[in-house]
């Protein structure tokens, strides 16, 4: 690959590996899938211009280029190519020009992926992206706050050591032969190591998202777009010695504001008592989103969900409340962002359609990195059980997984127990209650439940059940359960351990435990294996203890880090 080329005859001066530019625009590469919105807000708030690729020729013109990635392999190669991207973009690549790839902008610099057979990627670095092999045991996607270890002695521009950046995905880089290949730039391990991170001259990117891993990942686009000081030394691309480990995967916390509007029509953060929200007759008021969310990734959370519980369904999509809220958090909240409600296909006021990949394109426009999906996820599970478990293609969770990844879709569950007496006399998935540490036992001694899915916000049951919900919701395309309970809302008992289990052995999804923390031993107990008699959750949500500020989010990870022994990001 030259080092010097047509950039040059275009009259575009670039900066050679180790020399820092004084120019301060950004070009980012935006294709049509995807949160690129938070991306342009990292590097916006790093003092740097961002302008959009609009032509092929924007790319060639480009001083310094960003392509964040998400969903399929083989969509986005497909994409690149109908709007003109993909041959100046590997031209950009062979000029030795500055890059920088993100997630899947990293995976297509590679010769092809598994995820999408006969499809040729950029072909800049040598080798294939793979799937985490189903043998490993493992929640897919990976969803979590992972150590990234550099493995070349000139780690720039990561941090060495570096902390946990935040992962989503569900394919990787295998390591290259003998643990090293000089553009294998940093590793992690999920299950087992891979390459995390690679660098070849001027060309950097990572499978982890740095504008969703707080001060660590802007610390890391602020390197890269200031240049390096001095040129590498003839060493920079050797193997560490000795090497360093990378840190575990973190358990996540994860901080829930409960959206609506208040008498006066205000959107505020509320919590329900077991999904009442009002006492005295008015809208219990926590405060404003924006705020929260801002206090809460300050204080480390994770992530932040918002969930919208009365959805706007009259307005118009383009005059949506949340769609303010969204892009005011984004602008501020450097971790991934989070929304529920009215997530699917309507009509408005005026008689305009919306399909339900609209909707969600609009709030991943204005800085949503997932959305959650609820009723419509019942609706459809019904529909794939009564068709013999056969998908149609048409459901909300199918058409946004297909366009965005199944990383991008969250299915929101409220179940409630129903008791029975004999779980023989019940075609339903049952778990025993009553035992030491557990849920209660029935009104009438009743010693096995099921767990009904409602909808509506809780007011209207169904016949689903919750394993029923996984296994539908894993088939059509999700990337992830939030699992909330209504018996345990609000009660600051602890988290219903027993449908944790029953829902994580019934999937390979990752499963947020939501409802009932009280306090930081109940994130410990949802979060344990269950071989320690835990839930064996993959991320906790909490909410109005966090409101509340009854118990903060930094002394929940210390305890969780310090006394239960649980990896956590601090």
């Amino acid at each position: 690959f030259p080092q010097l080329g047509a950039s040059w005859r275009l009259g575009v001066a670039f900066r050679p590996l180790g020399v820092a530019m004084s120019d301060k625009t950004v070009t980012l590469l935006d294709y049509g899938a995807g949160n690129v919105q938070s991306v342009y807000n990292a590097i916006a708030s790093l003092g740097y211009t961002v302008k959009y690729v609009e032509t092929p020729g924007d790319i060639l013109q480009a001083t310094r280029l960003v392509f964040p990635g998400v969903g399929a392999f083989g969509s986005c190669v497909s994409a690149l190519k109908e709007k003109g991207f993909f041959d100046p973009l590997q031209q950009f690549l062979k000029e030795d020009r500055p890059f920088f790839g993100i997630c899947l902008g990293m995976q297509t610099l590679f010769e092809g992926s598994e995820e999408s057979e006969g499809v040729a990627g950029l072909g800049l670095l040598p080798g294939r992206v793979q799937r985490f092999p189903n043998s490993l045991g493992l929640a897919i996607p990976h969803i979590a706050w992972s150590g990234v270890a550099p493995m070349l002695e000139d780690p720039w521009p990561l941090a060495a050591p570096s902390p946990r950046c935040y992962f989503v995905h569900s394919y990787r880089v295998p390591m290259p032969p003998g643990g090293h290949a000089p553009w294998a730039l940093a590793c992690s391990e999920y299950g087992e190591r891979y390459v995390c991170a690679v660098r070849r001259g001027n060309c950097v990117a990572t499978q982890f998202h740095p504008e969703k891993s707080g001060t660590a990942g802007l610390d890391l686009l602020r390197r890269w777009l200031d240049g390096r000081a001095t040129s590498p030394s003839p060493t920079a691309d050797a193997p560490l010695s000795p090497p360093i480990a990378p840190l575990p995967p973190a358990r996540r916390i994860i901080a829930c504001l409960d959206v609506r509007s208040n008498e006066s029509g205000d959107l505020v953060v509320t919590k329900g008592d077991q999904y009442d929200v009002k006492e005295s007759g008015k809208v219990r008021n926590h405060g404003k989103p924006v705020a929260l969310a801002e206090r809460y990734y300050q204080e480390g959370a994770d992530e932040v969900t918002f969930l919208n519980i009365t959805a706007f369904r009259e307005i118009v999509l383009a005059d949506q409340p949340m769609l303010d809220v969204l892009r005011s958090s984004a602008e501020r909240v450097f971790v991934p962002l989070t929304v529920g409600g009215g997530i699917r296909a309507y009509v408005d006021k005026d008689g305009k359609s919306y399909s339900s990949v609209e909707v969600a394109d609009a709030y991943f426009r204005a800085g949503a990195d997932k959305v959650s999906i609820g009723s419509d996820a019942v609706d459809a599970a019904r529909a794939y059980f009564e068709r013999g478990r056969t998908l149609d293609g048409t459901t909300s969770i199918e058409c946004i997984s297909k366009k965005y990844g199944r990383q991008a879709v969250v299915i929101s569950i409220d179940p409630r127990r129903v008791y029975v007496a004999d779980k023989s006399k019940t075609p339903h998935s049952c778990v025993e209650v009553g035992l030491p540490g557990g849920s209660p036992v029935g009104p009438n001694g009743e010693r096995f439940a099921w767990y009904c899915c409602t909808l509506k916000g809780g007011r209207e049951d169904s016949d689903v059940d919750v394993v029923q919900l996984a296994e539908a919701m894993e088939a059509m395309g999700a990337g992830e359960i939030l699992l909330n309970c209504i018996n345990r809302d609000g009660q600051g008992t602890g988290y219903e351990l027993e449908l944790i289990r029953q829902v994580k052995a019934a999937c390979s999804m990752p499963v947020i435990a939501s409802s009932g923390a009280g306090k930081p031993e109940h994130f410990a107990d949802a979060l344990r294996p269950p071989a320690e008699n835990g839930g064996g959750g993959d991320a906790a949500l909490a909410a109005g203890i966090f409101h509340r500020q009854e118990v903060p989010i930094e002394s929940v990870k210390a305890y969780l880090d310090e006394q239960a022994k649980i990896p956590v990001r601090r």
